[in-house]
């Protein structure tokens, strides 16, 4: 069975819309002084600006670059396009159409050319070239020859300075310490009766010995 073909309503207004706005800016272009061809050009003019206006900054939001450019000309296309539909609506004498308009519909060639070159042909950032990775030479070694591993050097202790009034206070500590026990005070012991950091502990206790 053959499928029925409906037809979408927002496609046929959008046909509607254009064949109409098609129209007015033909009569007005005819108005101005453009006749025969001239005056049929001048509607594929502004909705060829229209589109390509429209397609340049979708792309750009796409890639999240600035459209400030895209929605000038789309805002320009669109207003020759609205101002044609308004002009023709009776608000505007087509017999006997002002000076101003002639001038604007005379130099409305040289803008959409403009618009269409500045909106298709865009200044790319030449990226720089990707520097290749310089290769690594391994040092050459004789056949059963193995390379002597390089000897880790020991990290240098830091140096922590004590007060000389803790000093005094810890040898007091260590003496009353081997008093009671008979044996020397340990790091951590003293660390623990001082309440200092470890690393000011040892240095204390290096003093001791």
């Amino acid at each position: 069975m053959t499928r029925l073909v409906r037809p979408d309503a927002v496609l046929v207004q959008a046909v509607i819309a254009g064949a109409l706005s098609f129209a007015h800016l033909h009569d007005l272009a005819e108005a101005a002084g453009q006749d025969g061809w001239k005056a049929w050009a001048y509607p594929v003019s502004v909705d060829l600006l229209l589109v390509a206006a429209w397609h340049r900054l979708r792309s750009l939001r796409d890639a999240g670059e600035p459209s400030r450019s895209a929605w000038s000309w789309f805002a320009v296309a669109l207003a020759a396009s609205l101002g044609a539909n308004v002009a023709t609506a009776g608000l505007l004498d087509l017999r006997d159409v002002p000076d101003w308009l002639r001038i604007l519909v005379a130099g409305w060639p040289a803008l959409a050319f403009l618009g269409g070159t500045l909106l298709v042909h865009r200044p790319t950032t030449a990226s720089a070239p990707d520097r290749e990775p310089e290769p690594v030479v391994e040092r050459a070694t004789e056949p059963g020859v193995q390379a002597a591993p390089v000897p880790a050097l020991p990290a240098p202790a830091p140096t922590v300075a004590a007060p000389p009034a803790l000093v005094a206070h810890a040898q007091k500590i260590a003496a009353d310490h081997h008093t009671r026990t008979g044996s020397d005070i340990d790091t951590e012991t003293l660390r623990a009766r001082l309440g200092v950091p470890s690393s000011l502990a040892e240095a204390i206790a290096a003093q001791l010995a």
